[in-house]
């Protein structure tokens, strides 16, 4: 025996020991390595996060076990308790499901419009003429009892000389105020832990908040009592940016898509002042495809995305477009979308560009808040067909305008923008028609309605965002201010029970 396993031991050496191999992992030379790593870390997060869900839900059902054998006649009630629970969330789900969310917006804006009496319609500075709706200023001018404002925010994207000559046009019109909404705020519990840090401007300071706080300050001196203002605008012009940057903290929600406030918020700025946020204007479908495209949350779902972009490109100085993103020069869209695929690493199975992934990054760049384009304005000034001088007048009673005038100039003094050179001229496609009755709105196709239902967009139940914000006032103060007695004039529907929080 011995000699049998001396034999095995001296074949065993000669063979060699044979490790296991270790994984080498993914190599250097491999494409989209980064990219590689990064997901294989965010599932194995995932993982974690499941583990984590799972064990909590095990716990928790072992104390409701725990708590049934303590007390059996527990189980009964609470069975009653949930499915009478269950039966409201459902006829509330199926109410909102079968009206157009489209109508719920336009019923919200009237609301917000009836409750203001101060307007602020907030226009991009890189495209202040389309982002007008001259339905929705005729609506608000048409009483003569409100007053409209408006505010050209991320004037940081465009070049100062261009910022002078737009607001030099519009002034001429309606009360104009320089903004730059500040997008680095964070939510209140975030600021309460991070209060020994530096500040939270740094790079993205606000500019124009103090002009813009003075002028409604002044209009509710003269005014006499508390004022409601309205901030409306087409989707991502940069509302509820504005709202927290006047309110110093994360009230309302923000991000990079399009839409993401869907029903008013009221919320308090001091007790002379309540600011009210509203969902975007819904664009007309018999405006451009350019218009569509840009003000549209639904336009790159209703038309191609390489539609979308190539209407957007077109309006665009091709020479400027081809320094900025640094592709060669190309003859029509689809030779800018495939060196553009080609440039941002974009591309489909076999290694061919991903010309409709470009378009969508396009629309998603120039829709966004970090490029930098302008238009110019008309060459002549001529009044609106909605506004008369008569209207002109009245708009501008109330308001320090020489006030308004050194705030304006001092915030384009602050504002850095971009050389001109630098930026990419683009040609507004004017005025952009909006629809403010529900009965204007078109049938959506049948197969939207499904994808919609299919994905569960619930527009009925979004009253958390409102819910915050009032324990918030009621924590600083438990008395009745006199902006909350101003803000009666909203209809009960669209009280704090009802009010839902969104983005801007």
């Amino acid at each position: 025996v011995r000699e049998h396993h001396r034999k095995l031991r001296k074949e065993a050496k000669k063979r060699g020991r044979k490790k296991p191999r270790k994984d080498p992992g993914i190599p250097n030379s491999a494409p989209f390595k980064e990219a590689l790593l990064r997901e294989a870390e965010l599932r194995k997060q995932r993982l974690e996060e499941l583990k984590q869900q799972q064990k909590l839900e095990r716990q928790k059902e072992q104390d409701k076990k725990r708590k049934l054998e303590t007390n059996p006649g527990v189980e009964l009630s609470h069975k009653v308790l949930v499915k009478e629970e269950f039966g409201r969330s459902k006829a509330k789900k199926a109410k909102s499901s079968k009206q157009n969310p489209k109508k719920l917006y336009c019923q919200e804006l009237k609301k917000v419009i009836e409750a203001s009496d101060v307007v602020l319609e907030v226009l991009d500075a890189r495209d202040p003429l389309g982002c007008r709706c001259p339905q929705v200023e005729e609506a608000i001018v048409k009483g003569r009892q409100k007053r409209l404002v408006l505010v050209l925010n991320k004037s940081d994207l465009v070049p100062t000389e261009n910022l002078e000559n737009w607001l030099n046009y519009l002034k001429k019109e309606l009360p104009t105020v320089v903004f730059k909404a500040s997008t680095d705020l964070k939510d209140k519990g975030k600021r309460i832990k991070e209060r020994k840090k530096a500040a939270p401007f740094k790079t993205e300071v606000c500019v124009g908040k103090e002009g813009l706080w003075k002028l409604l300050g002044g209009f509710q001196e003269i005014y006499g009592k508390a004022i409601c203002v309205g901030v409306i605008g087409f989707p991502n012009v940069g509302k509820s940016s504005i709202i927290n940057s006047l309110k110093q903290e994360r009230i309302c929600n923000v991000g990079v898509s399009m839409g993401l406030t869907r029903c008013m918020q009221v919320v308090p700025l001091d007790k002379q002042i309540t600011l009210i946020d509203s969902p975007g204007f819904i664009a007309s479908p018999l405006n451009s495809a350019s218009a569509l495209a840009l003000r549209s949350p639904a336009s790159i779902e209703v038309i191609k995305p390489m539609e979308a972009a190539s209407a957007i490109l077109s309006h665009a100085d091709a020479r400027q477009v081809v320094l900025k993103f640094t592709v060669p020069d190309f003859e029509n869209s689809l030779e800018f979308f495939t060196s553009f695929a080609q440039r941002r690493g974009l591309h489909q199975k076999g290694g061919s560009p991903n010309v409709e992934g470009a378009a969508k990054l396009l629309w998603s760049e120039w829709t966004g808040a970090s490029l930098g384009y302008y238009c110019h304005p008309p060459t002549s000034w001529t009044l609106s067909s909605h506004f008369n001088e008569s209207i002109v007048t009245d708009m501008k009673w109330g308001f320090n305008l020489e006030e308004l005038e050194k705030n304006n100039a001092r915030s384009i003094q602050a504002i850095k923008g971009p050389r001109l050179a630098g930026s990419i001229l683009f040609q507004s496609s004017g005025l952009t028609n909006g629809i403010i009755e529900e009965g204007d709105i078109p049938e959506e196709p049948l197969k939207q309605k499904e994808q919609k239902q299919e994905e569960g967009e619930d527009y009925g139940d979004v009253d958390t965002d409102q819910e915050s914000v009032d324990k918030e006032g009621d924590e600083k103060s438990s008395d009745t201010s006199p902006a909350e007695e101003a803000c009666e004039a909203v209809p009960k529907g669209s009280q704090a029970g009802e009010l839902g929080g969104g983005v801007f």
